[in-house]
């Protein structure tokens, strides 16, 4: 069914994500305060701010990890406010992780098959007896993950255990997963996290690639000025919780108050 709900800035442009004051407060704490993004379709925009600002909170607001304590978040203009984790991937938003989380015992190529299994049409039944329709799918899902690999120059290493690659290319296997689940946002948690500069490069090619090639919309978590300013349109900057900046990536970049926020007085 068509999506009657879009929502357009004053341009025309769709905006993908609109988050509507959030918040979120643990005990007396308020990790999250009224925190509102905008981002449009095939933006690539970054969140940035020091350790402890609210950042990954965010991801977990909007990814129904966390249900905030006031406040809503918008997709293509449907509320998934307090959805569970599994519907709101269903519904658009996926997702990478500080931390590398990969099926570490399985193959590189059956890691993005679990991300594509949220879209086999097969019953339990026919996947446990491995019925006609459940083969045909198990091959057509093969394909698909194959070709995902070979975006990210994965391809060669299909049959290898996630475990036993080099620690850039898990990077990049966890956004292929990620991105195996036909998302209308991606939302990257420090994907340079670890990257040696030659590394980081590759990755900022990577994320530039895919957010053309499928018309991807990117929000992204990441401590790299380097790639933040080489890649980002846009930027919102949290301090405690709190929106200190947004705007266009070199003005919030060159924002006394941002320096100050993260290099002190």
């Amino acid at each position: 069914m068509a999506n009657d709900n879009k929502l357009y800035d004053s341009d025309g442009r769709e905006i993908v994500l609109k988050t509507d004051q959030l918040c979120i407060q643990f005990g007396g704490l308020k990790a999250v305060d009224h925190v509102n993004l905008e981002i449009k379709k095939g933006e690539l925009y970054g969140l940035i701010g020091p350790n402890g600002a609210g950042k990954t909170t965010v991801f977990n607001l909007l990814t129904g990890v966390y249900k905030p304590t006031s406040g809503r978040f918008y997709l293509c203009g449907e509320d998934l406010t307090g959805k569970p984790p599994a519907e709101v991937n269903k519904k658009g938003i996926a997702r990478t992780f500080q931390n590398i989380r990969l099926f570490n015992n399985l193959t590189v190529i059956e890691n993005v098959m679990v991300g594509l299994s949220n879209q086999i049409p097969c019953s339990i039944f026919e996947s446990v007896f491995r019925l006609p329709r459940h083969r045909k799918s198990e091959r057509e899902y093969y394909e698909r993950a194959l070709e995902l690999l070979k975006v990210f120059k994965l391809d060669e290493y299909k049959d290898h255990l996630a475990s036993n690659l080099p620690y850039g290319k898990q990077r990049k296997l966890e956004i292929a997963r990620a991105m195996a689940t036909n998302p209308t946002l991606l939302l990257l948690d420090e994907p340079a996290a670890g990257m040696n500069p030659n590394e980081t490069q590759e990755l900022m090619d990577d994320i530039t690639f895919i957010r053309k090639e499928f018309g991807m919309t990117i929000l992204l978590i990441e401590h790299d000025m380097r790639l933040v300013s080489g890649i980002c349109e846009k930027l919102t900057v949290l301090n405690f919780g709190t929106e200190l900046a947004k705007g266009d990536t070199a003005e919030v970049l060159n924002d006394p108050e941002v320096i100050k926020a993260y290099i002190g007085e």
